[in-house]
C-alpha cells in the first residue's frame, strides 16, 4: 500500500494539475539497434547478481540514478561499487559498452527509511562514476536541462521487470503536477525503472530533464514520481569535485556524505 503522507500529498497536487495536452503514447521496445539509435546512453545499472535500475550517461565517465538503487533490497546494507556494474544499450545479451563501477555518490540530503516519503523522493539522486569513461561515436552522453512544468509533454526510457532485456521507450507522457522538488508523471514505469531518465525533447535534441523515482496510486490512478535536476544534480556535482579531491588512489565504494539509514531499495508499491 502506497505511504498515506504520499498520497495525500499527491491528491493535492493533482487537484491543481493542468489538462492533459496530449494522450500519453504506448510504451514500446526497442529491439534492434535502429530502434535504439540515439538512446544507447540509457543502460541497465546491476546491482549485485540480479538486482538492476536504470541510469543514463550525463558524461562520458558519469551515469545518473536514483540514490536508493545503492542499497540491497533484501538486506538493506549499501552495496558496494565493486558489486555494480553499467551496461550502456543493453539489448537481448548484449551491450554497447560494459563498465565496472568505481565510485558512487548518493545525493548529501538523500536518507533512506524503509518506508518512502515525499521528502526523501526530493533527494532520490545518485552519481555513479565508471571505472573508464565511454568514448564510442555511436554515444554520446545526454545533456541535462531544468525541469519541466505542469502540462509540459516529457518521454522516458527504461528498463523494468518483465522487460529488462531491452529499453523501453515512452514516447509521450505529461508533467501532470509538480513543486521544484517534486514532479507528478503520467509515465509508465515499474520495478527497475528507478532511476530512469525523463526527457525533454527540443530541436530534435532530447534531454535529461528528471530522474524516476517511484511509482505510485492515487484514487485508483498510476503514476510516477521523479526529481527535477537543477538544484539536486548542481549539489551533487560539486560534492562529486569535492570528493575526488579527497580520495586516495584505489578507494571505491559508496560514499554518503550524510544519512543513509539501513533498509532495502524499493519502488512506492500501489
Amino acid at each position: 500500500m502506497m505511504h498515506k503522507l504520499i498520497a495525500s500529498v499527491l491528491v493535492s497536487l493533482l487537484v491543481v494539475a493542468s489538462a492533459a495536452v496530449a494522450e500519453d503514447s504506448a510504451l514500446v521496445g526497442m529491439q534492434t539497434a535502429d530502434d535504439s539509435r540515439g538512446w544507447d546512453a540509457v543502460g541497465k545499472l546491476m546491482i549485485g547478481e540480479t538486482g538492476f535500475c536504470t541510469g543514463a550517461l550525463i558524461a562520458p565517465e558519469l551515469v545518473l540514478t536514483a540514490a536508493h538503487c545503492l542499497y540491497d533490497k533484501t538486506t538493506g546494507v549499501r552495496v558496494p561499487a565493486e558489486e555494480m556494474q553499467f551496461f550502456a544499450g543493453w539489448r537481448n545479451g548484449r551491450a554497447v559498452a560494459y563498465r565496472d563501477v568505481s565510485f558512487v555518490l548518493a545525493h548529501p540530503d538523500y536518507r533512506f527509511q524503509p518506508e518512502e516519503t515525499l521528502d526523501q523522493v526530493t533527494s532520490d539522486l545518485a552519481l555513479i562514476e565508471l571505472s573508464q569513461p565511454i568514448r564510442l561515436p555511436s554515444l554520446t552522453p545526454f545533456e541535462t536541462d531544468v525541469a519541466p512544468v505542469a502540462g509540459d509533454v516529457v518521454s522516458v526510457v527504461s528498463y523494468a521487470q518483465g522487460r529488462a532485456e531491452v529499453p523501453s521507450i515512452q514516447e509521450v507522457c505529461e508533467v501532470l503536477a509538480g513543486r521544484p522538488e517534486t514532479l507528478v508523471l503520467s509515465c509508465n514505469v515499474d520495478f527497475g525503472s528507478s532511476g530512469a531518465p525523463v526527457f525533454a525533447v527540443a530541436d530534435g535534441v532530447a534531454r535529461v530533464v528528471s530522474v524516476i523515482s517511484a511509482k505510485a496510486e492515487v484514487d485508483g490512478r498510476k503514476v510516477s514520481l521523479a526529481v527535477p535536476l537543477a538544484v539536486p544534480l548542481s549539489t551533487l556535482r560539486a560534492a562529486l569535485a569535492s570528493s575526488r579531491q579527497t580520495r586516495t588512489g584505489g578507494t571505491s565504494g559508496v560514499h554518503v556524505l550524510s544519512g543513509g539509514q539501513e533498509g532495502g531499495a524499493k519502488f512506492l508499491k500501489p
